[in-house]
C-alpha cells in the first residue's frame, strides 16, 4: 500500500487506487460500500464496545438499550468534533494514540518483569470452535487496517511522495511489534484455556494480577481511550472516500461540500454518523457488527492490493518513490492470506447462524447495477440523462 500511496497521493486512498486500476465502476462500488457498510459499521462496532467497556468499568449491567444510548452519544460527540475541524480530530487521535502505546508497553513490561507467568503457556493448544475462530480472525484482520485510513488522507500530507512510505511502513512495524508483544504477555500470564473463559477484557485481568485492582482499572481506562481514539480515527479519515467520489462525479455532489468555516467534509461526516447510529440500533451485537464489515472491507482490499500488479503495467513509466520489496511475492502472500482469513470468517459465522457477512457481500454486488443506473440517469453536458 505504501507503493500505491506514493504513486497516487490523493484524498480517497483505496478509492483512488481502484479507479486508476479498474475504472469508475470498481471505484463507485468501493465508495458505495464505505458509505453504506464498512465505515458506519466500523463506527458502530467501536462505539458499542466502548459503551460495553464503560459500563463494565462502572459495574453497571450492560443492557442493550443502555449500550446503544452510550454508543450513539459517542458517535454524535466525535462526529461534531470532526466537523469542527481536522485539527480537533487529529488532536484527539494524538492523545489517544499516546495512551494506547503507553498502555501496551506497560502490559508487555509488567508481564515479563513483574508478572508470575509461565513460558509453557505459549506452547499450549486447545480446541477452537468455528464461530470462535471466525471472531478471532475478524478481530485480528481489523486490528491491522489502520494503513487504509492513512492512505485516505495522503492528499492532505505535505510531501506525500516522501512521507507516506515512512508513515505506513514505520507505523505498521510499531503496531505489529506492540500487538505481538502484548499477546505474548497475555499468553505468558494466562493459558489459552483460561483466557477463553474470561468475561472481561484480558488486559484488565492481566494488569490486575500484576499491579492489583488499581492497575486493572487504569488499563481499562486506557483501553477505553484507545477504542475512543479508533472511533475518532474512522470518523476523521474515512468520510474522505465519499468526498473524493463526489469530487469525481460518482455520487451526490453535496457529499463533496466543504464547510465554509471549518474546511471539513461536513455532509459526508454527518451522513456516515447517522448511518453508524442506524447500525448500532439494527445490528446491536459487537461480533455481528465486526464480521459484517470486516469481510466486505477486506474483500475490497484484495482488489486494492491487486492494483499493484495492474498499475505496474498501466503506469509502468510513472515515478514510484517506493516500490514493494520482493515483488510479486509480498502482495501475492497478502492476497493468499486474506482469502484464507475471510473464508474462515464466513464459514465460522455460517456455522453459528450469523449470515451478516453474506448480506454485506450481497450489498457489495448490488453496487454494480446501482452504478450503471447512476450513470444512466446522470445528465449529459446538454442537460438530459444519458
Amino acid at each position: 500500500m505504501a507503493e500505491l500511496s506514493t504513486l497516487l497521493p490523493r484524498a480517497g486512498g483505496v478509492y483512488v487506487f481502484l479507479r486508476e486500476a479498474y475504472g469508475d465502476a470498481a471505484a463507485f462500488v468501493f465508495g458505495w460500500l464505505y458509505v453504506l457498510v464498512t465505515t458506519p459499521t466500523a463506527v458502530a462496532s467501536l462505539a458499542t464496545v466502548f459503551a460495553e467497556f464503560l459500563l463494565n468499568l462502572l459495574g453497571i449491567p450492560a443492557g442493550v438499550t443502555t449500550v446503544q444510548l452510550i454508543a450513539i452519544a459517542a458517535i454524535i460527540i466525535l462526529t461534531f468534533a470532526n466537523v469542527l475541524g481536522a485539527q480537533v480530530g487529529a488532536a484527539v487521535s494524538e492523545v489517544t494514540t499516546l495512551v494506547k502505546v503507553t498502555a501496551l508497553e506497560a502490559i508487555i513490561l509488567g508481564a515479563f518483569l513483574l508478572g508470575h507467568g509461565n513460558l509453557s503457556h505459549l506452547t499450549e493448544g486447545g480446541a477452537v470452535q468455528g464461530g470462535g475462530l471466525a471472531r478471532a480472525v475478524a478481530a485480528v484482520i481489523w486490528t491491522y487496517d489502520g494503513w487504509i485510513a492513512v492512505s485516505m488522507i495522503a492528499g492532505e500530507v505535505v510531501a506525500p511522495e516522501r512521507l507516506m512510505k515512512r508513515i505506513i511502513i514505520v507505523g505498521m512495524l510499531i503496531i505489529v511489534t506492540l500487538y505481538i508483544g502484548a499477546n505474548l504477555a497475555y499468553l505468558y500470564m494466562m493459558p489459552v484455556s483460561v483466557m477463553a473463559q474470561q468475561k472481561e477484557a484480558i488486559a484488565r485481568t492481566v494488569m490486575t494480577a500484576i499491579a492489583g485492582p488499581a492497575g486493572g482499572v487504569l488499563i481499562m481506562l486506557a483501553i477505553m481511550t484507545s477504542v475512543f481514539g479508533a472511533l475518532n480515527g474512522n470518523l476523521l479519515a474515512k468520510p474522505r472516500v465519499a468526498y473524493a467520489m463526489a469530487r469525481d462525479g460518482l455520487t451526490f455532489s453535496f457529499l463533496g461540500r466543504i464547510h465554509p468555516r471549518w474546511s471539513t467534509p461536513w455532509a459526508a461526516l454527518l451522513i456516515q454518523g447517522v448511518v453508524g447510529i442506524i447500525m448500532v440500533l439494527v445490528l446491536r451485537d459487537f461480533d455481528t457488527l465486526t464480521t459484517y464489515f470486516v469481510v466486505v472491507e477486506w474483500a475490497a482490499l484484495i482488489f486494492a492490493v491487486g492494483a499493484v500488479f495492474v498499475l505496474r503495467r498501466k503506469m509502468a513509466e510513472a515515478p514510484r518513490p517506493f516500490r514493494t520489496p520482493v515483488y510479486p511475492w509480498v502482495p501475492l502472500f497478502f492476497l493468499l492470506g486474506t482469502v484464507i482469513g475471510l473464508s474462515a470468517i464466513v464459514w465460522g459465522q455460517i456455522q453459528v447462524g450469523n449470515f451478516s457477512p453474506i448480506y454485506g457481500l450481497g450489498i457489495a454486488a448490488a453496487g454494480f447495477p446501482v452504478y450503471h443506473l447512476w450513470k444512466r440517469f446522470q445528465p449529459t453536458p446538454g442537460g438530459s440523462p444519458r
